[in-house]
């Protein structure tokens, strides 16, 4: 059998099998074809690390790949229920793990910058964001819609992954 964690930078599969052992399922369905940069729905019961797959591909790219020249390079859409807990638990806690184990093995890493856009962003974050975009964006529905019809749609031109969660 295939490693399905040998698609991640040392790091990252080491910070993987530490803190969660083995891949699910979905996980190793999924590595192999978001890492080769293709397409995948996957659908799978809740709590069987779906986001998680999906966030991991994401973030060994930002983290251990070629840097980009600027722009959102990953784009994060759930509705406004779900987005406290999966950026909690699929983005931040392995973002910290995995700077951790490359800082503990001496690899270097550039670490992501990370912007959440809801309604109840303020508008001295939104101008930030037409400033600066961060690496990660992490929205909703419908606050990507105003985004993609303002001035700031400029930045999602470099968007490399798309994560949908929640489909209803």
């Amino acid at each position: 059998m295939i490693d399905s964690l040998s698609n991640f930078a040392v790091p990252v599969a080491e910070w993987f099998r530490r803190e969660l052992g083995k891949p699910t399922p979905v996980q190793e369905y999924g590595w192999p074809k978001l890492s080769d940069g293709r397409s995948a729905l996957l659908l799978a019961p809740t709590g069987s690390g779906k986001t998680l797959a999906a966030f991991l591909v994401g973030l060994n790219r930002l983290m251990f790949g070629k840097r980009a020249n600027g722009g959102v390079r990953l784009l994060y859409i759930s509705p406004l229920k779900a987005l406290a807990v999966d950026v909690e638990r699929n983005l931040r806690l392995p973002l910290a793990g995995i700077e951790q184990a490359a800082t503990r093995l001496g690899v270097a890493f550039d670490i992501p910058s990370i912007a959440l856009r809801s309604g109840d962003t303020p508008a001295i974050e939104r101008a930030r964001f037409r400033r600066r975009p961060t690496d990660i964006l992490i929205t909703t529905p419908e606050s990507l819609y105003l985004l993609l019809t303002s001035d700031a749609s400029r930045h999602l031109a470099s968007v490399e992954t798309v994560i949908i969660d929640e489909i209803h």
